[in-house]
């Protein structure tokens, strides 16, 4: 090819790569435009969860390339499993639906399976609006340590199957020898609460540390009750002095069961989009979520209502999804027994 043709070929594929690259740097905006993004939630209207949706849906949009408008679709059911097969079955994959999902859909998929229809490591994962690890705790009256739970029994308040009143008692006793005994059929957290108060038990597992900073304040002030434990991947900076649930592990398998339970605290209050969302779309919305974290106005908003915004990046929580859906199946065998008859469900 002789060298002028050759140089005028070249111009032409480099101007053909800039007007592609400018369609597909507009295509966001324009697919968006004028769109009404649907975002799914598993729970019903009105509780945290809930008002956390909302409060994003109020605010994304603006942050999203041709500003959509963004509408909430309660959708319990089964353990936070009816919206979790719905993003997977039967949601367009075009970037016009997100979700809000309990993340207990994580280790349910893993240790149960029942109504199944998803995948945790084919979800696409925006990010989250915040995390906390959870905690074990008793009046004051009581224990003062961890270690004393392996030697003596510690009653520990529970409500239904599956919670994490349960749950945690269940791991701890199992996996590190503690002397736990959960006692069920208390209707509520707030009941499990008052009983401890009264000391007709002892205290209570799966309670968030966010939870206890907003709402029983005056407890840690007053050093009402003593913090046993926390249940997450790395210590709450401002309960420094408490030790994770880790660090008790005799071996490294009995610590890479606990970090399976953990993953669904590490990945906090999180948002996802569907399998198969075109790429640019799914960039834009993992950069409008981060955006709408630094929001000023968001952020007001969420100080106002009483939420706590500590993110969670997608990166990071991809990461953690990939590791806990990896986990190998005589892990899982062990996890499954340790978590024994209390369910998965949140």
């Amino acid at each position: 090819m002789a060298l002028g043709r050759w140089l005028t070929t070249l111009a032409g594929a480099a101007v053909c790569a800039t007007i592609t690259s400018g369609a597909a740097a507009q295509s966001t905006a324009e697919f968006y435009l004028g769109k009404t993004i649907t975002m799914i939630v598993s729970t019903g209207v009105g509780n945290g969860f809930d008002t956390n949706a909302r409060l994003v849906a109020r605010h994304l949009g603006r942050h999203i390339p041709g500003n959509p408008t963004i509408v909430v679709k309660n959708m319990p059911g089964a353990g936070h499993v009816v919206a979790a097969n719905y993003v997977t079955t039967e949601a367009p994959r075009d970037g016009s639906t997100i979700a809000l999902i309990m993340p207990s859909i994580i280790t349910h998929q893993l240790l149960d399976g029942r109504g199944v229809r998803y995948d945790i490591a084919k979800f696409q994962w925006l990010g989250a609006t915040d995390y906390s690890n959870q905690c074990v705790y008793v009046w004051s009256t009581g224990i003062k340590t961890f270690a004393e739970a392996m030697s003596r029994e510690v009653v520990l308040g529970g409500t239904g199957a599956g919670s994490y009143t349960l749950l945690y008692p269940a791991l701890m006793n199992n996996l590190l020898g503690t002397r736990f005994k959960a006692v069920a059929g208390y209707k509520s957290a707030k009941d499990i609460d008052l009983a401890m108060q009264r000391g007709e038990i002892d205290g209570r597992a799966g309670n968030y540390l966010s939870t206890l900073r907003s709402i029983n304040g005056d407890w840690l002030r007053d050093k009402s009750i003593n913090i046993l434990v926390q249940i997450g991947r790395e210590r709450d900076p401002d309960f420094a002095e408490v030790p994770l649930l880790t660090e008790f592990a005799k071996s490294e398998e009995t610590r890479r069961v606990l970090e399976l339970f953990e993953a669904e605290i590490t990945v906090g209050r999180s948002f996802l989009t569907t399998p198969d969302i075109p790429g640019d779309r799914l960039a834009a919305l993992r950069q409008a979520f981060d955006a709408t974290m630094q929001d000023d106005a968001f952020r007001a908003e969420a100080s106002k209502m009483g939420l706590d915004t500590n993110p969670v990046k997608a990166d990071k929580m991809q990461a953690i999804i990939r590791e806990v859906a990896a986990t190998p199946p005589e892990l899982i065998a062990v996890a499954k027994r340790a978590k024994g008859e209390t369910g998965a469900a949140r």
